[in-house]
C-alpha cells in the first residue's frame, strides 16, 4: 500500500457521511474531488425503496448486526448511495463514513487474487488448464494426485484440497507455508468435488508471483489499484491510519487482544499479511470504482474527479482505461458449470444465497467473513458493496446475515425497469449465465 495515500483519501472523502445515521430526505454532502451521490430518478430507482435500505442498515446496526456499515449502490455507472452508518468501535464513537477501512476478508480472493490471474490470462502468460506444478513443481510433495490439479480447479474449488488448517498455531512466514501447501494431502480426487478452500487461492496466489515475478500485491496494485485511484485498497495498512480502520475481533485463542489493522484471518496474518485468500483492506468509495470496472466490461470511462456527476471518480481520466478484456471478465464471472454455483474464482446467487432472492441469475459476487460483500448484477447494470465488521467483538454475531439479504433485495426492487422477480421465474430461470 502506497505511504500517504490512506490520509491523503481520508480528507477527501470524509465529508460525505458527517454523520452516522443519513436521513433519507437529505441532500448528500458534495466534495470536489469524491464522487457524490445521484437522485434516485437519474438512473431509474425509488428514492423510497433505497430510504428503507438506509433505515434497514441502520435497524441491524441497533441491533447488534455490527458497530457500524459502509455502503455504496451505483446504476449505470452512477453512485445513489455512498454512506457510512454507525460507529468504527463503540467505546470512541467516530462514525464510519465512506473512507472508512475495512477488512475484506475473502473478498480478498476475487478483488485481488482472481483479478490478478485474469491479468496474466490476458498477459497470455497463464491458461485456465495449465497444472499447478508446471509453475509450482514442489507443490505436489505430499500427494501424487495433485500433479493434476489445474488452475481452474481451485478457482472453481474443485482441486479436492481441505478448505483450511489451522497452520498459524505451529508455523510462521512464507516459507513454512509453502512447506505446508505443499505437503497437505488432497480430501477428494481433482475434479470430482467442490469444497471452498483458503488453501486453493492461496495457491493461486503463488502462482501469480511465479509466473509475473512480482508479489501479488505489487501486481495488482501496479496493474489497477494504481490506474483507478483505488489509493485505499492494498495490504498491510499504515499504522498511522488506525483511526479509520474498522477493528475486528477481539482474539482470545492466539493474538490475545483486539486485531485492528492486522488481518483478521490467522493463516493470512501468520503468512506475512499479504496472501491469496485474505489480507485486502479497502474502502465502499474505493470497491465502487472496482465493481463500476467489471460491469464496464473491464473498463472505465474518462471523467473528472472535480466534477465526478455521481461517478467513481477518484483520480482524473482524460480518456477511456481499459484494465481487463472484456472476454475476459464475462469468462470468469458465469458460472463455470452444473456442478455448483461457483465461477471462477467469483460465486453466483442460488438458494437463500447473500445476494437475496431478487438479484439475476446472471449476477456474481462473493463475501468475506468480516462481514463484507460486493454483489454485481449485469442484467440490473446495479452493483451492492457492503462492508461491515461483524466480528467485533466475536465472530459468534450472525446477524449480518439477514442484513445483507435484505438490503439486496430492496436494492434490486428499487431498480424500476427490470421486474423483481425471485430467480428462477421466467425465463433464465436459475441457470448461469446464456
Amino acid at each position: 500500500m502506497r505511504a500517504g495515500d490512506f490520509g491523503r483519501r481520508a480528507l477527501l472523502v470524509v465529508a460525505l457521511t458527517a454523520c452516522a445515521r443519513p436521513g433519507p430526505a437529505q441532500d448528500p454532502p458534495r466534495t470536489g474531488a469524491v464522487a457524490h451521490e445521484v437522485a434516485a430518478a437519474e438512473v431509474g430507482m425509488d428514492p423510497i425503496l433505497l430510504a428503507r435500505i438506509d433505515s434497514t442498515v441502520q435497524a441491524a446496526l441497533d441491533e447488534g448486526a455490527s458497530p457500524g456499515a459502509a455502503l455504496a449502490i451505483g446504476r449505470h455507472g452512477r453512485l445513489v448511495r455512498l454512506r457510512g452508518y454507525g460507529v468504527l468501535e463503540p467505546a470512541e464513537g467516530a462514525a464510519v463514513t465512506p473512507a472508512s477501512l475495512y477488512d475484506l476478508a475473502s473478498l480478498t480472493k476475487v478483488v485481488g487474487t482472481t483479478t490478478a490471474v485474469m491479468l496474466l490470462v490476458d498477459d497470455g502468460l497463464l491458461s485456465l488448464d495449465d497444472r499447478v506444478v508446471d509453475h509450482l513443481p514442489w507443490w505436489s510433495a505430499g500427494d501424487p494426485r495433485k500433479n493434476r490439479v489445474t488452475l481452474r480447479h481451485l478457482l472453481v474449488h474443485r482441486a479436492g484440497l481441505p478448505a483450511f488448517r489451522r497452520w498459524f498455531l505451529d508455523r510462521e512466514g512464507r516459507d513454512a507455508y509453502r512447506t505446508a501447501i505443499g505437503e497437505v494431502a488432497l480430501e477428494s480426487e481433482p475434479g470430482t468435488a467442490t469444497v471452498y478452500s483458503d488453501i486453493g487461492l492461496m495457491t493461486a496466489a503463488l502462482i501469480v508471483e511465479a509466473v509475473s515475478g512480482l508479489p501479488l500485491d505489487a501486481v495488482i496494485d501496479e496493474r489497477v489499484f494504481a490506474p483507478l485511484g483505488m489509493n485505499d485498497t492494498g495490504f498491510l495498512p499504515d499504522a498511522g491510519e488506525m483511526a479509520r480502520i474498522a477493528p475486528t475481533e477481539v482474539d482470545t485463542l492466539w493474538r490475545s487482544g483486539l486485531v485492528r489493522g492486522r488481518v483478521h484471518d490467522e493463516n493470512a496474518d501468520a503468512f506475512g499479511g499479504v496472501a491469496g485468500h485474505a489480507g485486502l483492506f479497502s474502502t465502499a468509495a474505493d470497491l465502487a470504482v472496482f465493481a463500476d470496472l467489471l460491469l464496464r466490461g473491464g473498463t472505465v470511462p474518462p471523467c473528472s474527479a472535480a466534477a465526478p456527476e455521481g461517478r467513481p471518480c477518484p483520480v482524473d481520466r482524460a480518456d477511456e482505461r481499459r484494465v481487463i478484456e472484456a472476454e475476459t471478465v464475462d469468462l470468469f464471472t458465469r458460472r463455470a458449470g452444473p456442478e455448483s454455483s461457483r465461477a471462477l474464482g467469483w460465486d453466483t446467487p442460488s438458494g437463500r444465497s447473500s445476494a437475496g432472492d431478487f438479484f439475476s441469475a446472471s449476477s456474481f459476487g462473493h463475501t468475506g467473513f468480516t462481514g463484507t460483500s460486493l454483489w454485481l448484477d449485469p442484467e440490473r447494470d446495479l452493483f451492492v458493496v457492503l462492508l461491515t465488521n461483524r466480528v467485533h467483538p466475536t465472530r459468534d454475531n450472525t446477524l449480518h446475515v439477514p442484513l445483507r439479504r435484505a438490503v439486496h433485495d430492496l436494492a434490486a426492487r428499487a431498480v424500476l425497469d427490470v421486474p423483481a422477480r425471485p430467480r428462477g421465474e421466467g425465463a433464465g430461470g436459475e441457470g448461469a449465465r446464456p
